[in-house]
């Protein structure tokens, strides 16, 4: 089974031609970093897939583990503690499709807790234009809490968590009533009350197709306003709570699909939508400006599957994704963007202004001002407490040309705006496109480990600032392709 972004983007022909062909290029080993297989299995199995073991809801147990997944959505709360909600991916059974399982990971005990949602897809709740199915919504009532309310499944979401610890969920391609499409709900969902809230956004399903969007009046707040169903945007919360939108693939106010550069931003305490910046029609190609100069004119262009982060002074960044370059031309970008909310300016701060960069790799943990990665989307990325930007893989070019799926990581120091490859390798070498796992022993940290190449993983910072990467589409131990659910860490 296929990450459900190619579905997705087939239909814009934003297409990764390319990642199965072979190339011969030799493999750049690199030991700069030091990972751990902490859990899960290292091979996909039969199936393209390992199956969850689910345990009894709410009770921890060393055999429970997530099936194989992607394009699922992340938080951590003020525990420390790692959650997980839906994907693409494989149930109980071992079927796969659009989940809607909420899972709790507890780096101090090494166990996970299935917390909520379906231990299984159903087989008429919900399909999907791939004929895969998952569970639909229970919506309940509009901003009340309920034990009984959960969001169907869905792929390809946004989330944040915001500083009283709880967690939220926007969108993706997934199930609100009997077909999937592209949703625009919001959701809260309270660990400590464990309930979900309905928020925001339409709870009909409209087969296949989208919710449209409503603008407004740009910079104007309105309890009418709301984002179009949209799937692969990238969001962060600022200072205040606030929670912003970009992006992504989705649908206009007239009901038109493309991909979109429009930037929202939705206040918890009101919550009110309001459209800040960017275009309300699809397919924008971006006014990139001067390098490093901030301007009232600048926006990046329209693109999904970015990498987003928020650093200490506010400000939202995001690399890559695949959408329009600078000329209109379509394909993956290494482009990293910042935006001030104070200024309401947008700065092109590094990367190239069209599309399909290869990665300048320079020397593994040498920081230099040449060095950039290449052109890619779905990646994984982290913030460490220094607030330097890491990121792991995605499917992308290396340092050859060669599109693939990478297991190269990076780090970015938004100060020096200097790229530092720290581990993974240089190039795409084996003859499907990906790097294969090297997992070494279950629990012990090596030089030689290092996870294969994917994309749509999973990841999370802990109390403790390690990082953790789980699942993703991509390369096992045998170097065989699937949804996997291996977790790793690392301490940066």
């Amino acid at each position: 089974m296929r990450s459900l972004a190619s579905i997705l983007f087939a239909s814009l022909a934003v297409v990764l031609s390319g990642c199965g062909s072979s190339s011969t290029t030799t493999t750049t080993p690199v030991t700069a970093i030091e990972w751990t297989w902490k859990n899960g299995s290292s091979t996909v199995g039969a199936n393209s897939g390992q199956p969850g073991v689910y345990g009894t809801v709410g009770v921890p147990a060393a055999s429970n583990v997530p099936g194989g997944r992607s394009t699922s959505v992340t938080w951590t709360d003020k525990s420390g503690n790692l959650w997980l909600f839906g994907g693409q991916g494989f149930d109980s059974t071992g079927a796969g499709g659009l989940l809607n399982d909420l899972w709790e990971f507890s780096p101090a005990n090494k166990e996970w807790t299935w917390t909520g949602g379906s231990s299984a897809l159903g087989t008429v709740s919900c399909s999907a234009t791939d004929g895969s199915f998952g569970q639909s919504s229970v919506y309940g009532t509009l901003g009340v809490p309920a034990t009984t309310n959960v969001p169907g499944g869905r792929s390809l979401s946004v989330s944040w968590t915001d500083s009283s610890g709880n967690l939220w969920l926007f969108g993706g391609y997934g199930c609100s009533g009997f077909n999937a499409s592209y949703l625009n709900d919001l959701w809260e969902f309270s660990p400590t009350a464990n309930t979900w809230t309905w928020v925001s956004g339409s709870s009909t399903s409209i087969a296949f197709g989208g919710v449209p969007g409503v603008y407004g009046t740009l910079g104007t707040p309105s309890i009418t306003n709301t984002p179009g169903g949209r799937v692969a945007s990238i969001s962060w919360i600022d200072s205040s709570g606030n929670l912003w939108l970009f992006g992504g693939v989705g649908f206009n106010s007239d009901g038109t699909q493309g991909l979109f550069n429009d930037l929202w931003k939705f206040s918890p305490t009101a919550k009110i939508w309001t459209w800040v910046g960017g275009s309300g029609t699809e397919n924008s190609v971006g006014v990139y400006g001067t390098l490093g100069s901030p301007a009232a004119g600048n926006v990046p262009p329209a693109l999904s599957n970015a990498t987003a982060w928020t650093d200490s002074s506010g400000n939202l960044w995001f690399f890559g994704g695949d959408g329009y370059d600078s000329t209109g031309a379509v394909g993956d970008l290494n482009n990293v963007w910042k935006y001030s909310p104070t200024a309401n300016t947008w700065t092109w701060v590094s990367g190239s202004g069209t599309n399909d960069a290869q990665g300048v790799y320079g020397a593994v943990g040498v920081a230099a001002t040449s060095n950039v990665p290449g052109s890619r989307l779905s990646s994984v990325s982290w913030t460490d407490s220094s607030g330097n930007f890491w990121f792991f893989g995605g499917v992308g070019y290396d340092s050859t040309g060669t599109l693939g799926y990478l297991n190269d990581l990076w780090k970015f120091n938004p100060s020096a705006k200097t790229w530092t490859w720290v581990s993974g390798s240089d190039a795409v070498s084996t003859a499907d496109g990906g790097q294969p796992g090297i997992y070494g022993t279950l629990g012990s940290t090596a030089a030689t480990n290092t996870p294969g190449g994917r994309d749509g993983a999973l990841g999370w910072t802990d109390s403790s600032g390690n990082f953790w990467l789980f699942g993703g589409f991509g390369f096992d131990s045998t170097d065989t392709p699937g949804d996997l659910n291996d977790l790793w860490s690392f301490q940066p």
